[in-house]
């Protein structure tokens, strides 16, 4: 559906995105994550070709773009930075000249926007202008044009800004559902916690360089090592010496093949367990751990012992 071959573009001396190779494949709910400032945006817009590669090439749904945009893009419902709109029409009246403008038929038109307004959350809104729509509003209205021709494939950026986590949960499970259906998603967001709950596969961008792209399956698999967490820590490391690779003061990580033996062990020696489990990576941990530039600038916890 999406795919790029050293896809690049600078501004003067900046590189905002370097040597990018994308693989979004068909079915895919693809997050495509990176720190603010990571080049997200501007690979998105090279997609659409809102903007020019310096170089590379981009094609997408097997398409050259932005060649083929006019092609393609009527098969494509995009949500780039703040959507656009007519501020002082309605949303209903905006998505109606949308679809005029898109080519879309007359015969069924209020139809095909009144349905979009609903799966989106909007169909109760009254004749207001949207110049008085709040943020998430727009959000919304944006989703709710990108839907308008019933596309093979949304490109979103990020598409739950300004929304409350009500509304974080609506479009996360209305993008689920449309994935389910056959449309394939490419999800650009820093919100990690968002993106696990529904991408298959992620692709992490630090300072404009793909440095991950792989199956969410494949990044959660078990680590090999079990999570202990037990009142008794002194006396589980005493008696574990030499595999314990990482502990506090209520848990410890063990590097063991048989769990079950383990748990024999620690409860034959006294040792009290309150929880035994396989350890497993987090999306957090694994975009943190590919990116240098993450910092603070991803809505994230404060990584912990078995989180």
């Amino acid at each position: 559906m999406i795919r790029t071959h050293g896809l690049t573009k600078r501004y003067g001396a900046i590189t905002a995105v370097d040597q990018l190779d994308l693989d979004v494949r068909e079915g895919d709910v693809y997050g495509f994550l990176g720190a603010n400032g990571s080049g997200k945006t501007t690979t998105v817009r090279m997609l659409l070709g809102l903007v020019l590669a310096t170089s590379g090439t981009a094609e997408v749904l097997g398409r050259a773009m932005p060649r083929a945009g006019r092609e393609v893009l009527p098969q494509v419902g995009a949500l780039v930075e703040s959507p656009a709109a007519y501020p002082r029409l309605s949303g209903r009246a905006n998505l109606r000249v949308h679809d005029a403008l898109a080519g879309g038929r007359r015969r069924g038109r209020a139809g095909r926007v009144d349905d979009v307004l609903d799966r989106v959350g909007l169909g109760g809104v009254d004749q207001r202008p949207v110049r008085a729509y709040s943020l998430g509003m727009r959000q919304r209205l944006g989703l709710a044009h990108a839907l308008l021709s019933q596309p093979r494939l949304l490109v979103l950026d990020e598409p739950t800004n300004g929304l409350d986590p009500q509304g974080i949960r609506e479009i996360r499970d209305l993008l689920t559902e449309l994935n389910a259906a056959g449309t394939t998603v490419f999800l650009s967001s820093h919100l990690l916690a968002e993106v696990e709950q529904m991408a298959t596969r992620v692709g992490v961008l630090d300072r404009g360089r793909l440095v991950l792209q792989e199956s969410l399956e494949v990044l959660k698999r078990p680590t090999g090592r079990t999570y202990v967490r037990t009142p008794d820590v002194a006396a589980a490391r005493a008696l574990l010496d030499g595999q314990v690779e990482a502990y506090d003061e209520a848990s410890l990580l063990v590097r063991v093949r048989d769990v079950a033996a383990l748990n024999a062990q620690l409860v034959g020696a006294g040792v009290r367990i309150s929880e035994l489990a396989p350890e497993k990576h987090t999306l957090e941990d694994v975009v943190l751990a590919a990116s240098s530039a993450a910092g603070d600038r991803f809505d994230r916890d404060v990584p912990r012992v078995g989180s």
